[in-house]
This record gives C-alpha cells, sequence and structure tokens, in this order.
C-alpha cells in the first residue's frame, strides 16, 4: 500500500515538475519577447520654409514745436495732412491709415527753464500703416525724405516705432509642414533601423513641436523663417 502511495506521488511531482519547468519556458519566452516588442527609436523631423509676410504695420512718427499752442496743432494738423496726402499718392487708401490723436509736452510744466528751451510746447503723433501691401510700403519708405523736404520734422520713434511685417496664414501652411516634418523623421528611423539590422514597426508615440516664425534675418524682416520639428518614437524589431 506504501509503495502505491509512494509512486503516486512520485509520478504527481513529476507532472508537477515538468508543468512549472513549462510555465517557465513559456513566462521566459513571452518576457522575452515583450522585451523585444518594447525596443525603440526616437527621432526628429524638422520642416523649415520661407514666406513672405502679408500683413505690415507701418508707423510714421512726426513732430513740431511751438511756443503758440493754437499754432502748434494747427502745425501737426498739417503735417499730418501732408503724410496721408502723400500716402495716397504712393497707392495708398485712407482706411489702410490710422492716425493716434497728438501727444503734447509742456516744457515749463516740467520744471525746465524758459531760457533753456526753444520752444515751450512739443507735439508729437502717429499715423500707422496697417496694409497687405508690403512691396508698395517698402518702396514708400525710401521716399520719405519728401516730406521732409515739405517742413515734416519726421521722428524715430524707437522700438515702439519699428515697422512691423506679420505672417498670418500659419493655419494654410501647416498640413503640408507637418507632413514633411514627420516625413523626414520617418526617413531618419528607417536608416537607424536599416543601421542596426532591425525593422521598423509601428508608432509608438508623437509629438508635434510649436511652430516657430521669425524674421529671416535682420536686413529681411518682410520674409519669414517658419520651422516646426516632430518627435516620433517607433518600435524595432529583429
Amino acid at each position: 500500500m506504501r509503495d502505491i502511495d509512494f509512486k503516486g506521488a512520485f509520478v504527481l511531482g513529476g507532472f508537477i515538475f515538468l508543468g512549472l519547468g513549462l510555465l517557465g519556458f513559456f513566462i521566459g519566452s513571452s518576457a522575452i519577447k515583450f522585451k523585444e516588442f518594447e525596443r525603440t527609436v526616437t527621432v526628429k523631423g524638422l520642416s523649415e520654409k520661407e514666406y513672405p509676410a502679408d500683413i505690415v504695420l507701418w508707423p510714421i512718427q512726426f513732430s513740431a514745436g511751438n511756443n503758440d499752442l493754437p499754432k502748434l496743432y494747427e502745425t501737426i494738423e498739417a503735417d499730418a495732412d501732408k503724410i496721408i496726402a502723400f500716402l495716397k499718392a504712393n497707392g495708398f487708401e485712407e482706411a489702410e491709415m490710422n492716425a493716434s490723436p497728438p501727444g503734447i509736452i509742456d516744457k515749463l510744466a516740467q520744471g525746465y527753464e524758459k531760457s533753456r528751451i526753444e520752444f515751450q510746447y512739443y507735439a508729437a503723433q502717429t499715423i500707422t500703416v496697417y496694409s497687405n501691401k508690403i512691396d508698395a510700403v517698402r518702396a514708400t519708405m525710401k521716399k520719405l525724405a519728401a516730406l521732409g523736404k515739405k517742413g515734416v520734422v519726421l521722428s524715430d520713434g524707437g522700438y515702439q516705432g519699428a515697422t512691423e511685417y506679420l505672417f498670418t496664414r500659419l493655419n494654410e501652411i501647416k498640413p503640408e509642414m507637418v507632413e514633411e516634418a514627420t516625413t523626414k523623421a520617418r526617413e531618419v528611423a528607417e536608416k537607424f533601423a536599416k543601421d542596426s539590422n532591425s525593422r521598423l514597426g509601428k508608432i509608438k508615440s508623437a509629438s508635434q513641436g510649436q511652430f516657430s516664425i521669425d524674421d529671416r534675418d535682420k536686413n529681411n524682416p518682410h520674409i519669414k523663417k517658419i520651422r516646426v520639428v516632430s518627435t516620433i518614437e517607433y518600435y524595432l524589431s529583429d
């Protein structure tokens, strides 16, 4: 009776050992396959293009001085009329112009000594051209000396008076640039897979960077350089 029980236990133990061995084999095999499946490569694809700006903001600042305030207003109004006529003569419409209210400074009220100033009152005003006529604006800028010959004192407004060129058609070019960035990223991934004797699999994750719009260079702010980088992670397999 004991021999039968011993043999049964031995057989049962053998089956259990065999089962554990097979289970360990399949678990180990699955782990290896899972590990291989998790092999990835992360690549970046760049799309960079140049486009002309489509909107320009051109501020024309001018100033005048006088000891007689009413006459100062007359002068600044006359100068504004000269600038508007000048712009119209160069192909711009009044709807493309916007005149800010004149700013008046009283030098005496600011504590200046009367003997040290030429004029008590100074006025400054800006007429801003908002237009899609980029080439016309750039050509007209070169003719500003004509206003000086008419007695208009043009001012350098510094950073605030700088001409600004805008590119507003980003949504139109986004699909094409994203496609190009993605294609270039895949080309890099395929080259890596080939060099490492692997096969390129599906995309594990992907992210699109922000679009950036910059001047091509400081001498050509009317030409914009637009770029975007796509980052894509691919699976690799043997």
